[in-house]
């Protein structure tokens, strides 16, 4: 039963039996089978067919809920069992925003350097992905905004907060200003984050608040590429100070402080809200509780 309700979760996050299938490890024909005769089982159809996946129907949209909670429970006990017999051992996924990424480490490396036998993921996401892949069991934990838009159902505990800054190159006419305003920074030749990104609509909704209209040049979904447009001359981006960091010292970058408003934004861990928590869920929230930002 726990095999099918897996197979059930992931076909609901794929929305194709093929990927689905691919996700599990299993041909297609089995995947079909597993949720046959789960149905037969439960006695309702749990998902409209065609000549291709349908979606679920309003029982298989009941059933999927309660499926997350079974299969959570059951991955639980057997982890549990395991750090029982082997002390704190298997994998640990965390899916974090693009601009926490640089943050990660004062997790992951206490946890490491206490666990070897503890295998670690990291995923850039957006916030959105992040929820999603929380409800749909693919990861064991995110970073992401606290304070911004809604989280849903879900366990948090804050880390630090974000302050933004305008960076552009050491060489720029403005680099010597200790400080600019946003609305400054809106008449300047812009690289963003997309606006699928939390950081992007905080930028926008700040830009807004001092009545400037954003239409950035150039937008990408990568800290990276923002900041190789930087250092090619000719660009700004906001970011905020944690994100830039790594790339200021010898970068030939700067980093100014934004003001009117000097806005800051919580961000901080999110779990599922389910107790008692996974092994390694517990001990990354006492890895996240004793950690320096």
């Amino acid at each position: 039963m726990i095999d099918k309700l897996e197979m059930f979760i992931a076909l609901a996050r794929e929305q194709h039996f093929g990927r689905a299938a691919e996700a599990c490890g299993v041909t297609q024909p089995t995947l079909s089978a597993a949720i046959k005769q789960l149905e037969e089982q439960l006695g309702v159809m749990l998902v409209w067919r065609g000549s291709r996946y349908g979606g679920l129907t309003p029982e298989g949209a009941r059933v999927l809920e309660r499926a997350r909670n079974i299969v959570a429970d059951a991955r639980a006990l057997r982890e549990e069992m395991r750090a029982v017999k082997q002390g704190l051992s298997g994998d640990l996924r965390i899916a974090a925003i693009p601009t926490a990424l640089a943050a990660v480490s004062a997790l992951t490396q206490p946890l490491a350097a206490r666990h070897p036998g503890l295998r670690l993921t990291v995923l850039s996401r957006n916030s959105a992905e992040i929820l999603q892949m929380l409800d749909d069991l693919q990861i064991d934990a995110g970073i992401t905004y606290l304070d911004n838009e809604p989280l849903g159902r879900v366990t948090t505990l804050p880390l630090y907060s974000e302050h933004y800054n305008l960076v552009l190159r050491a060489d720029d006419p403005l680099a010597t200003r200790g400080a600019l305003t946003w609305a400054e920074a809106a008449g300047l030749s812009l690289c963003l984050l997309t606006p699928d990104m939390q950081n992007r609509r905080i930028v926008d909704r700040h830009m807004a608040e001092v009545g400037a209209c954003l239409r950035p040049r150039l937008e990408s979904n990568s800290i990276i590429t923002l900041i190789a447009h930087v250092q090619s001359g000719g660009w700004a981006t906001i970011l905020p100070r944690r994100s830039a960091a790594p790339f200021l010292d010898g970068g030939g970058l700067v980093a100014l402080p934004l003001t009117e408003p000097e806005a800051e934004h919580q961000v901080g861990l999110v779990a599922p809200h389910r107790e008692p928590h996974t092994p390694v869920l517990a001990a990354l929230l006492d890895a996240a509780r004793r950690a320096q930002f």
